[in-house]
C-alpha cells in the first residue's frame, strides 16, 4: 500500500476548530448553544475597506502581482508600525502572506532545519505546536503557569536561550491568556535576548492594538534596538480589522528573512489577490475608528467576565489586559461530579464536554495550549449572548460536587 508522507503524520488538526466545529453541528441539531470557543472578533471592517475591495474589481487587471505584497500594501503595512514604534523599516524588510499563520510556517521552514531547536512559552497558541512538529524541529516549552500570571521570566528565558536554540517564539499579547507584557517586562526580557546573539527572535503580536487599561504596546525592538537585526515581528488583519477571513498576514525583520518569505511565497501562493491586498490598503491607511471602538468593548467585556472569573470559589484567573482572551485555572473541578447529569470531571476534556453538554457554552481545553489545568475562554461573541453563557458557566461550577 502506497504511504503518505511522514510529516503527514507529525500534522494534526486544529483542536480550537474541533470544538468550533461541534458547537455548530449541535447548533445545527436546534441545541441553544453559547460558543466561547474560537478566537474571530466577531465584527465588520469599515465600509471604506469593502468600497476599495469593489474599485479593485472594477479595475481588476487579471495579473499575477508581486510574492513580496504590492508596493501600496507594503508601505501601509510600514506607515501602520510606525504609529506603535517600529520605525526604520523599508519594504525588503517586509513580506505578505495568507494570514499570519502562513507567514509564521513559512518562516519557520526558512529558519529551522530539521532537528533545530525552537523555544517558546506554554501557554501557547495551538498552531506553535503544530507548526513545529510539522518542520521537524525540537521543541522546547517553557512553563509558565496561573501563580506567575502566564508570564515568561528572564531567569527561565536565560536558562533557554544558553542551551542555543535556533528560534525564540513570543507572543504578546497572548493568545490564549490575554496577557501583556508591560514596558518593563520586555525590557527586562531584552536584556537577556541581547547575550544570546546565535537566537533568532520571532514576535508574533497580532494583539498589538488590542492592549487595554493604558498599558500599551512593546516590543523587544524599542527596548534594545541592537535586536532589529535577528527579531522578526509578526502582524494581521484579522483581530484588529475583523477581516479573519481575507487572509492577509505581515512580517517585518531582517532582509534576508523578508526575502526567504518571499522566495517561499513564489513557490506556494504567488502572491496575494489584488482585491484582497487593496482592502488590506484601506484597513491599514483609512479610518481606524472601528479599531477602536472594539477595543473599548472588549475591555468592557474583559471586566463582565472577570467579575464571574472572580466569584467563582477555587478559579485562579490572572486578569487579562489584551486580545480578547481569558484563561482561567479550572483544575478544582477535578474529581468532581457534575450532580444533573452524573458526568464525572476527570480534566479539562471532560470538564468543557460536559458544559458543552449540559449547559451549552462551547470552551477550548487549556490542553490544547500546553495548559491541561485551564481552559480558554473567547468573549468575542454578540454581546447578548455574554451575560447568559457566564451565568451558565458559574452554574455549572455551582452544580459541581
Amino acid at each position: 500500500m502506497l504511504q503518505l508522507a511522514r510529516r503527514i503524520g507529525r500534522a494534526k488538526p486544529s483542536a480550537i476548530m474541533l470544538i468550533a466545529d461541534k458547537a455548530k453541528r449541535l447548533k445545527a441539531e436546534g441545541r441553544d448553544i453559547i460558543s466561547f470557543s474560537i478566537g474571530v472578533p466577531n465584527f465588520l471592517p469599515g465600509e471604506h475597506v469593502y468600497a476599495a475591495a469593489r474599485d479593485a474589481l472594477a479595475h481588476d487587471s487579471g495579473q499575477y502581482g508581486s510574492n513580496r505584497g504590492s508596493d501600496a500594501l507594503l508601505d501601509a503595512f510600514i506607515a501602520h508600525m510606525a504609529e506603535v514604534g517600529l520605525t526604520g523599516y523599508t519594504r525588503a524588510n517586509c513580506a505578505t502572506g495568507v494570514g499570519a499563520k502562513h507567514v509564521i510556517y513559512n518562516i519557520a521552514e526558512a529558519l529551522l532545519d530539521e532537528g533545530d531547536t525552537i523555544v517558546f512559552p506554554t501557554p501557547y497558541w495551538t498552531s506553535y505546536l503544530d507548526i513545529a512538529e510539522i518542520v521537524n524541529a525540537k521543541i522546547d516549552l517553557l512553563p509558565c503557569p496561573a501563580d506567575q500570571d502566564y508570564k515568561l521570566t528572564p531567569a527561565q528565558l536565560d536558562v533557554a536561550l544558553a542551551k542555543k536554540p535556533r528560534v525564540f517564539l513570543f507572543n504578546n499579547p497572548s493568545n490564549p491568556t490575554g496577557m501583556v507584557y508591560s514596558r518593563d517586562e520586555i525590557s527586562a526580557l531584552a536584556d537577556v535576548l541581547v547575550r544570546y546573539p546565535d537566537t533568532w527572535v520571532i514576535t508574533d503580536d497580532i494583539y498589538n492594538r488590542m492592549v487595554f487599561d493604558g498599558l500599551g504596546y512593546h516590543n523587544f525592538v524599542h527596548a534594545r534596538p541592537e535586536l532589529r537585526d535577528r527579531v522578526i515581528f509578526i502582524d494581521s488583519l484579522s483581530k484588529t480589522y475583523g477581516m479573519p477571513g481575507w487572509r492577509v498576514g505581515f512580517m517585518a525583520g531582517p532582509e534576508q528573512v523578508a526575502q526567504a518569505v518571499v522566495t517561499m511565497n513564489s513557490n506556494h501562493i504567488t502572491n496575494l489577490p489584488e482585491v484582497v491586498s487593496a482592502a488590506a490598503v484601506a484597513a491599514l491607511s483609512g479610518p481606524q475608528d472601528v479599531t477602536r471602538e472594539k477595543c473599548a468593548e472588549f475591555q468592557r467585556k474583559r471586566d463582565q467576565v472577570m467579575a464571574v472569573m472572580d466569584a467563582i470559589p477555587g478559579v485562579v484567573c490572572p486578569r487579562p489586559q489584551g486580545a480578547f482572551y481569558v484563561f482561567p485555572d479550572i483544575s478544582v473541578a477535578f474529581g468532581k461530579t457534575h450532580q444533573p447529569s452524573g458526568l464525572a470531571i476527570k480534566d479539562d476534556v471532560t470538564f468543557c464536554s460536559a458544559l458543552l453538554e449540559t449547559k451549552g457554552v462551547a470552551c477550548v481545553p487549556g490542553s490544547a495550549f500546553g495548559a491541561p489545568t485551564a481552559l480558554r475562554i473567547s468573549y468575542t461573541c454578540p454581546t447578548p449572548q455574554l451575560a447568559p453563557g457566564l451565568q451558565r458557566f458559574q452554574e455549572f461550577f455551582a452544580e459541581l460536587a
